[in-house]
């Protein structure tokens, strides 16, 4: 009645009382105001529900924008993690393999056999034959011989040392065996070094010049750990095949006529003196600052008789 006008609602009434009895006028006012009550009521559930369907939209937007957020860091978060895994695999196979072999595997989608062949490489086999011959002893005294595999380790690393001069930066280091060290100058790629005489020359030079630098860091390592030891060195250069082998913990090595002699220079040789083939020495007299001098032939197994030649002091190089 009091969603009607003042005179609709008067006419309704007095239409009803005018038509139905007393009892039936006041059944059909009851309904009037039990429909207006339900209209009411459903507008307010509908709101509610409204209200309701809004907050769980509400949380639908907000639960999926922090789920994409939270996927995104996720996602940053393993994008940083590769990058830090490939730089730390890119440092760990530079350290195993040449730099160039290293950006070979990094590179190819399918890594296969790597072999390369060169015509002219300088090779060279450094040892220090009194190391376990009169140093290396297992006892309690050097922990079983452990703190003498230390006094080595020392040794080898400031080879390694050297090598990170630039002016050996043409020198790789191949391997140690033992307590002999080998290198050889020459395998950078042939777009860089073209193997020329020029090329040989430097290569040749370097390698010369860094075996009196092993020599001289022997010195000051006997100086300040009072030791005795004592290096030979065999040196040789010509052509032979590089590559790496295995399935697994690849090996980086050289093979070839030019890397035996240069190892039975070394074997051949006599301690504290660097030798080479008189043929090859010739070239290093010819390219680097040094001074030599003849030994006797030598018997070299596997090549028969040979005669090589002791690179004994730098030269002084007037200007």
């Amino acid at each position: 009645v009091s969603t009607q006008s003042t005179g609709d609602a008067e006419d309704a009434i007095k239409r009803v009382v005018s038509t139905q009895s007393t009892g039936d006028a006041e059944d059909a006012i009851k309904r009037v105001v039990s429909t207006q009550s339900t209209g009411k009521e459903f507008g307010t559930v509908y709101l509610i529900m409204l209200g309701i369907a809004f907050i769980i939209l509400g949380y639908e937007v907000e639960n999926t924008a922090r789920t994409d957020f939270l996927q995104s860091r996720h996602a940053a978060q393993k994008k940083d993690q590769m990058e830090d895994f490939k730089t730390n695999n890119g440092i760990l196979l530079r350290n195993l393999l040449p730099g160039h072999v290293a950006e070979h595997f990094m590179g190819s989608p399918k890594i296969g056999l790597y072999h390369d062949s060169y015509a002219n490489v300088g090779v060279m086999f450094a040892s220090i034959p009194n190391f376990f011959a009169e140093f290396y002893a297992e006892n309690d005294v050097n922990n079983n011989g452990l703190e003498c595999m230390r006094v080595l380790n020392e040794i080898i690393a400031d080879f390694d040392d050297l090598l990170e001069k630039y002016r050996f930066n043409c020198i790789e280091k191949i391997k140690t065996i033992g307590a002999t060290y080998m290198v050889a100058a020459g395998l950078t790629p042939k777009a860089v070094y073209d193997g020329t005489d020029t090329d040989l020359d430097v290569y040749l030079c370097n390698l010369c010049e860094f075996a009196f630098a092993m020599q001289d860091c022997i010195k000051r390592i006997n100086k300040h750990s009072f030791n005795n030891f004592q290096l030979r060195i065999g040196i040789n250069h010509g052509s032979l095949v590089a590559g790496v082998i295995g399935a697994t913990k690849p090996q980086y090595d050289i093979w070839g006529n030019t890397v035996n002699v240069a190892s039975r220079m070394e074997s051949t040789g006599k301690i504290g003196k660097n030798t080479g083939n008189r043929r090859k020495v010739r070239v290093f007299l010819s390219s680097t600052a040094s001074d030599s001098k003849s030994r006797t032939f030598v018997e070299v197994k596997g090549k028969g008789t040979m005669k090589a030649r002791f690179l004994v002091d730098r030269k002084v190089v007037q200007t």
